[in-house]
């Protein structure tokens, strides 16, 4: 039986039959006990009176004749009884009456039970059901950024799950990705989505105001409380507002103003930047960034050593090694990789390179801001928290 159960496991922890559970829960929430348990005594008082009956008109008086005239009762509800049971008139009465009363309690039965099935299809199809999903990808909130961002997760090499939590009357993705209609400040929308067991959330402003970035600090201090442990990455619309984020506690903030107005200001002095730096952070045609895990075999190599295994074994190019939250760009010659460094390549794919585990990604106390900085902690990467 043991054996049996563990078997069983894998096949009921899967998304679709931890989505039913999610609604089997909320509708049980909503039924009337007290009607559910009065028509299942019904029947079986039904059934017993007919046995008894049978018993008493055909068959002898013992606990087995009852036994066997119970079993074709509830046999006869199901439409599965054995018509030749019965052979008096009085018999066939009773068994006509049982039908007659048992098909009608069955039936009533049978629209619940249509009910439930026709409530879970309008709810998943409304946006009002839960993901059911684990180690998946959570996006709060709808805008250009986001459609392009599915769009590009979509075609990576790593395909996850997608959960979409936004307000609109249906999923603004379309196909392919879970949407879950709710507001992402809400602890109950934010459960449906799993967002607890997600890789990580992406947190989008829905416009380009300034009270967009304020309720998206709201948004990221409720999946802070919700899911402590998973990665949050936000794109903010306004600079001055980053200090805010931080506070949230977001782990990565994006102000992708300032960075399209740096990328822009490059490309003027050095014609084609834009389209190559488009093209290494796209999935697309050609080479795309990685952050892997440096396997052990690379300790102890200098950034030279660590450069040229990269490029001879997997056709990667070394741009960075990041270790305890500092990220060093263009590291120097001399630079030695330690146990529990990751670096930032430029490859076709992964190959046998393993993507970073994000758990252990962010150094705790800062958070990562992909905007232009000056000074000596813009160089490393990091900013502390405040």
């Amino acid at each position: 039986m043991g054996r049996f159960r563990a078997s069983l496991l894998p096949l009921l922890d899967v998304p679709l039959m931890r989505r039913v559970a999610w609604h089997a829960k909320r509708i049980r929430g909503g039924l009337d006990r007290r009607f559910v348990l009065s028509l299942a005594g019904g029947i079986l008082v039904l059934v017993a009176i007919a046995a008894l009956l049978i018993t008493v008109v055909e068959k002898s008086w013992t606990f087995e004749s009852f036994g066997s005239s119970f079993y074709w009762g509830v046999t006869t509800i199901f439409g599965q009884g054995d018509s030749t049971f019965v052979k008096s008139p009085a018999g066939w009465l009773i068994s006509w009456l049982l039908i007659l009363f048992g098909v009608a309690m069955l039936g009533t039965i049978t629209g619940a039970l249509v009910a439930a099935v026709i409530d879970f299809l309008l709810k998943e199809g409304q946006g009002m059901g839960a993901a059911g999903y684990r180690d998946h990808i959570v996006v709060c909130g709808w805008n250009a950024t986001a459609r392009d961002l599915i769009l590009e997760l979509r075609g990576d090499e790593y395909r996850k799950r997608i959960v979409i939590i936004h307000s609109a009357d249906r999923n603004p993705a379309g196909e392919h990705t879970y949407y879950v209609k709710g507001d992402p400040t809400e602890v109950a929308d934010l459960r449906r989505a799993n967002v607890a067991e997600a890789s990580v959330i992406v947190v989008v402003p829905t416009d380009d105001s300034n009270e967009a970035d304020m309720r998206d600090i709201l948004t990221v201090m409720a999946l802070k409380a919700e899911a402590p442990d998973v990665r949050v990455v936000a794109e903010v619309n306004n600079a001055r507002h980053v200090e805010h984020f931080q506070r949230a506690h977001a782990d990565e903030i994006l102000v992708t103003s300032t960075l399209a107005s740096h990328l822009l200001a490059r490309s003027a002095l050095y014609p084609g930047l834009a389209e190559v730096v488009t093209d290494i952070v796209s999935g697309g045609e050609g080479s795309e960034l990685y952050r892997v895990a440096l396997p052990a075999a690379y300790v102890g190599l200098s950034a030279n050593d660590l450069s040229a295994r990269l490029r001879v074994e997997h056709r990667a190019t070394l741009l960075s090694i990041s270790r305890d939250g500092t990220t060093i760009t263009n590291p120097p010659a001399e630079y030695i990789v330690q146990p529990g460094d990751d670096a930032l390549v430029v490859a076709e794919s992964l190959g046998e390179l393993a993507p970073l585990n994000m758990e252990r990604a962010m150094s705790p106390g800062h958070v990562r801001i992909a905007m232009p900085h000056k000074g000596k902690e813009a160089r490393e990467g990091k900013i502390a928290r405040a």
